[in-house]
């Protein structure tokens, strides 16, 4: 059945519990941490450290690693251009019904293309978008190389890895910028936990 199929015989239906309700409930709003940054700069780290302190503060999260979402969701994805597209758009999807749960949801995803954060940015509000940039010098990256995909990279045992033989396009203007090579986990966990008390998404 084809995507024009599908569409045209769903129905959308309407939530009894509102969006204002969920947030009251819950006692704070909701919205996306989009942590973006090459392999081993240190996305699911600090996207842990600050879930867990807000988890600390009574903060309903989710996190949502690359990955643990490659190990089901995505498990049919590879990691051509393409399939990385399709990759973001799902999180994306997936995101958005989180928010719409009235969690913090976190993303870890390297993410590389701007125009598929902008499409992931676009299925919510945009003050509900929270761009992470976890901004990490390839050579730092590839000095930690956690799990041996640098060495990979370079020996051509893996093709299309990003900051190697694919293009990662650093955001420009992103919410939160993080510099891991000179800020520490604690430092970052503070700089994205004190921009969502400034903006009155949780309690101060």
């Amino acid at each position: 059945m084809s995507q024009k199929q599908k569409t045209e015989n769903v129905v959308w239906h309407n939530q009894v519990v509102t969006s204002e309700q969920r947030e009251e409930h819950k006692g704070h709003k909701p919205c996306v941490l989009w942590y973006t940054g090459l392999s081993g700069s240190g996305k699911s780290t600090i996207a842990n450290a600050v879930d867990k302190k807000l988890f600390e503060l009574g903060v309903h999260t989710y996190l949502l690693d690359g990955d643990n979402v490659r190990h089901g969701l995505n498990g049919d994805l590879t990691f051509s251009d393409k399939d990385r597209v399709e990759n973001i758009r799902r999180i994306g999807e997936v995101s958005k019904l989180f928010v719409e749960a009235g969690l913090v949801v976190s993303t870890a995803f390297i993410s590389p293309f701007q125009s598929d954060r902008d499409m992931a940015r676009d299925l919510v509000s945009n003050e509900q978008f929270i761009e992470v940039f976890v901004d990490t010098p390839i050579e730092v990256c590839e000095q930690r190389d956690p799990k041996g995909l640098y060495k990979k990279a370079r020996s051509g045992e893996i093709k299309n890895f990003t900051g190697i033989d694919s293009t990662y396009e650093a955001p420009t203007v992103a919410e939160v910028h993080l510099k891991t090579a000179e800020q520490s986990i604690e430092q970052c966990v503070d700089l994205v936990v004190g921009y969502l008390k400034e903006k009155g998404i949780i309690k101060s």
